[in-house]
């Protein structure tokens, strides 16, 4: 998502009265053709603030496997180029020694993060948007550009993760039709994991699908089922 991300949105930002303060998002994710999790979400802007809460819950074949909930949570400050995350966290309900706790120290330029006991700093570039925000970070933006560069932190570390537009088809999904935006990561090195996701146009380029496979071949496809906005 190569330019700078951060002068992008500084440029193409959408005024904060016009993004919504509220959404509310159902998603299924499917594995073969079988559904394994769902995946709700909330974001909430308040003034300057933002929250975002993410829980996937297994469901089918896996539930039986395991039977896990991972809740994920993003706060900050909305500013002139978008969302500026302070705080992340990954919680697993069955796990947790893997939870993940992690500061943004924008001051010092550092990623402070906690994870099995130990505590580690990593450099934190400009404009670096977490597992959640970075999804959020789109709506920001009043265009999209073909080809998107953003550093990404997982919340133990930063990663440098570039898109490039694919097309504009209208996707049909669970929720509805959309007309979409298609981008697709653009691999670093060979071991780098594939993702693909449709923004939607219309409804403040929000991902309605989403689809990821990993250098092994595990191929998980995540779809919008329902989605509210205000």
């Amino acid at each position: 998502m190569r330019f700078a991300f951060a002068s992008l949105a500084v440029a193409l930002a959408l005024p904060a009265a016009a993004l919504p303060s509220h959404v509310e998002a159902e998603y299924r994710i499917t594995s073969g053709g079988m559904v394994v999790a769902r995946v709700r979400e909330t974001f909430i802007r308040a003034g300057d603030t933002y929250r975002i809460e993410s829980v996937t819950r297994s469901e089918g074949p896996l539930k039986l496997l395991l039977d896990d909930t991972v809740t994920l949570q993003s706060e900050g400050r909305v500013g002139p180029a978008g969302l500026v995350p302070l705080r992340f966290e990954q919680r697993r309900a069955r796990d947790a020694s893997r939870d993940i706790h992690a500061t943004f120290d924008w001051p010092a330029s550092r990623l402070r993060s906690e994870y099995r006991g130990e505590e580690r700093t990593e450099s934190l570039p400009a404009g670096t948007q977490d597992r959640l925000s970075v999804m959020y970070q789109f709506m920001n933006l009043a265009t999209l550009a073909n080809e998107v560069s953003v550093p990404m932190s997982n919340g133990r570390k930063v990663e440098h993760y570039r898109y490039r537009k694919v097309d504009e088809p209208r996707l049909a999904t669970p929720a509805g039709d959309f007309a979409t935006v298609h981008f697709e990561r653009v691999p670093e090195a060979p071991d780098d994991s594939q993702a693909q996701l449709w923004l939607a146009k219309d409804r403040y380029n929000l991902p309605v699908r989403v689809v990821f496979m990993d250098a092994r071949g595990l191929r998980l496809d995540q779809q919008l089922v329902s989605l509210v906005t205000r």
